[in-house]
């Protein structure tokens, strides 16, 4: 209040009026840009957020890829685990088919004998 008075007694009744608009004007276009400016603010923090989302998906994209590789990895040895072990029961097998028929000629001589 007492700053209006002040200006009213320094700028005259005549061109208070217009400064008042120019004034008015002036705080329109100083909040505008004020305004402008936090919403580039908002929009840099956004698009920062956002590429910290797309470079943890690329990181998390490699995590998938190294699951999926120690997954081939794994398979592969699960198959030459089988084949190593089917070729060593069929070995045994024979092995022990061999055992049965010599314990099985030895019974006879023996029991010609």
């Amino acid at each position: 209040m007492v700053v209006m008075l002040v200006a009213l007694l320094v700028i005259g009744p005549e061109r208070l009026p217009g400064l008042a608009r120019k004034a008015g004007l002036l705080m329109g276009k100083a909040k505008r840009f004020i305004s402008s400016v936090k919403a580039d603010i908002d929009r840099e923090l956004a698009a920062e957020e956002l590429k910290r989302i797309i470079k943890e998906h690329k990181d998390a994209s490699g995590i998938h890829e190294i699951i999926e590789e120690t997954k081939g990895t794994l398979n592969e040895a699960k198959q030459e685990y089988l084949v190593k072990s089917k070729e060593e029961i069929e070995k045994t097998s024979q092995e022990i088919r061999g055992d049965i028929k010599t314990l099985s000629e030895s019974d006879e001589e023996s029991k010609r004998n």
